[in-house]
């Protein structure tokens, strides 16, 4: 009898230890077959009661945020996600369908794997073949991700035979870590609000305008968060800028739709150098009369276009075309036509890095409209980490910006370009510059059919002189944005005016910049001069231009 209850107590005990044996599990990756030394190698803590998948870093505590890591509960299979956001500020999530839902084919092939016997099983996940090794000597479930928890535990993942996860080494311990890491308050929420949260984490967002209205109405006035200038027209806010590092996008998203405008109106999103003694601001205070007058030879004077010495123009950041009455007017019914309810515009802008970082700068945002209602705008502009590189310049020096932002309160359409003087800019640098670019937007209006919105004309760039740069602005996929607009006439040719091709935009589009190269420059006095062979007016229809540019570079 006492044997027997010594036995049956050995076998309990032994069954104890097995429970609550611990499994520390390392693992490498690698993809074509070279390992990826710069990524820290995934850790893996299981026993028979939950797993940890983390990673050495992680384990270190010397993770940058955001980072998550991720529980196994067993024997529910539940995976609870935990996403660290910043010191003191942990969201978690669980899921206890994703495993059950994992539907892999069982193979017969085999393998041996740090000396264990492994069996291969294949799942398909968004068009991606997935191979994954598991054994069963272990007694417990466990892997390098939630994939596979259900079968046995994972010691290789490979996906589409090139990115290879592959366990490096396994041994018993004790007692994990993780006390130490995943400690304090946890806010529990949605997995969909989790990855919301988490994925704003990886980024700074600077809200710019939120649901503001640009209008022209004599009822619209500035109040402490928001200037208003030009009846409504323009809207103004402060933005102090972070310090903003080499590698690090920048990105502008501007959202609009119509609150009782139903036309295709030119749109900007701006900022306002003031690092010389006058600004564009000073023209929004008092009057565009005030800013330096350009003159072409037509007789007209032209307030604020072009760089001084003393003055720099607004900087275009984004250009944008509002479609005709997205949203307000979605009530127009045309059979097969459902019309999408916002017009999302976003852009890199990372190559006005340098006239943005640690900057306190005014960004405004212009909608040229003659209605009470008018628009609905919001604006954001978000940095974002990257190891991308296409913009290395550190000087952005503007030059000109000939787009009326002041129109509704008297500032000219730009017409300049009826003489074939056009646009003449005199700049001084005052050090070399070398891989210089012109950072070029350029768009026609105007003139009904036979105007230069609808007719396509050679934009000619001069640097001291001599020809640089000529092409043709012209876009032919406007008819791709039909369902942006629905108060678009409609003609009896079968076409509507939102698919007739343009000079270099379309309702409810962003008109991107081109960039174009000027060589280095060397230090001291340079001009830049545009010519575009504007069409001459008919009758009160006439046309114009709004170019605007910015010298980008190295010094």
């Amino acid at each position: 009898m006492y044997k027997r209850t010594l036995f049956n107590f050995i076998a309990l005990f032994m069954c104890y230890l097995s429970y609550a044996q611990t499994y520390e599990v390392q693992y490498t990756s690698s993809y074509n077959g070279k390992v990826l030394t710069e990524q820290p190698p995934t850790l893996v803590w299981a026993d028979a009661k939950e797993n940890f998948i983390l990673n050495n870093t992680i384990r270190e505590q010397k993770s940058d945020y955001p980072f998550e890591i991720t529980k196994v509960e067993k024997p529910s299979n539940t995976i609870v996600s935990y996403a660290f956001l910043k010191p003191g500020e942990i969201i978690s999530s669980p899921d206890a369908e994703s495993v059950g839902k994992q539907n892999f084919e069982l193979t017969n092939e085999t393998k041996k794997i740090l000396g264990y016997n492994c069996k291969k099983a294949v799942i398909k996940i968004n068009s991606n073949t997935i191979e994954i090794w598991y054994t069963n000597d272990l007694k417990i479930t466990g892997g390098p991700s939630v994939l596979g928890q259900n079968l046995g535990f994972v010691l290789e993942v490979e996906r589409n035979k090139n990115s290879l996860v592959t366990a490096s080494s396994i041994k018993k311990i004790k007692k994990t870590d993780i006390d130490r890491i995943l400690k304090g308050s946890i806010q529990t929420t949605d997995l969909l609000g989790y990855k919301d949260l988490l994925w704003k984490s990886r980024f700074t967002t600077l809200k710019v305008f939120e649901n503001e209205t640009i209008n022209f109405s004599d009822e619209s006035k500035s109040d402490e968060h928001i200037k208003r200038f030009a009846n409504g027209t323009i809207i103004l806010k402060k933005i102090k800028f972070p310090a903003i590092k080499e590698g690090e996008n920048i990105f502008a998203e501007i959202k609009q739709q119509s609150n009782g405008d139903a036309y295709d109106r030119t749109g900007t999103v701006f900022f306002i150098p003031q690092d010389k003694a006058s600004s564009f601001f000073d023209g929004l205070e008092k009057g565009a009369k005030t800013l330096p007058i350009y003159e072409n030879g037509n007789g007209k004077q032209y307030f604020g276009v072009a760089a001084t010495e003393n003055y720099s123009p607004a900087v275009e950041i984004m250009r944008f075309f509002t479609a005709f009455g997205i949203q307000k007017f979605n009530h127009i019914q045309l059979k097969g036509k459902d019309w999408q309810t916002i017009s999302p515009y976003r852009q890199d802008i990372t190559e006005l890095k340098p006239s943005l970082s640690e900057k306190e700068l005014w960004i405004g945002t212009f909608i040229g409209n003659y209605d009470k209602g008018g628009h609905k705008v919001s604006l954001e502009i978000t940095i974002h980490k990257s190891d991308q590189t296409v913009h290395k310049n550190n000087v952005a020096i503007p030059l000109f910006n000939t787009l009326n932002i002041m129109e509704m309160a008297g500032q000219d359409y730009s017409t300049m370009f009826d003489k074939d003087k056009g646009l003449f800019v005199e700049f001084t640098l005052k050090k070399d510059i070398k891989n210089a670019q012109l950072r070029y937007i350029t768009t026609g209006h105007g003139g009904w059919e036979n105007g230069d919105e609808f007719v396509p004309k050679t934009n000619s760039i001069f640097l001291d002189g001599k020809m640089t740069f000529s092409f043709v602005p012209w876009r032919s996929d406007c008819g791709s944005y039909r369902l942006y607009n629905p108060a678009s006439g409609n003609f009896p040719d079968g076409l509507s005016s939102s698919d007739l091709s343009r000079s270099n935009w379309c309702p409810g589009t962003v008109t991107n910049p081109d960039f174009i190269p000027l060589g280095d420059l060397k230090s001291g006095k340079h001009t830049i001069q545009i010519k575009i062979p504007q069409g001459a007016s008919e009758g009160t229809s006439f046309s114009s231009w709004n170019v605007s540019g910015v010298l980008l570079g190295y010094q």
